[in-house]
């Protein structure tokens, strides 16, 4: 298994259980989160920072 930290840029939702199958969504393209945080917000674009440690099979 390898770790590797990784940032994706979500767009924002409607509501929150939207934004969260999103971002769940996104980070399982990129492997299996360990743990992930929203780091920012730019309201004016309407974007969510996410950063993330994810582990892929090698």
């Amino acid at each position: 298994m390898t770790t590797h930290f990784i940032t994706a840029e979500i767009d924002l939702q409607e509501t929150p259980a939207e934004l969260l199958k999103t971002i769940e969504t996104e980070l399982n393209k990129q492997g299996e989160p360990l743990r992930w945080a929203v780091t920012s917000v730019d309201v004016a674009q309407q974007k969510a920072t996410v950063e993330a440690v994810v582990t892929t099979k090698s």
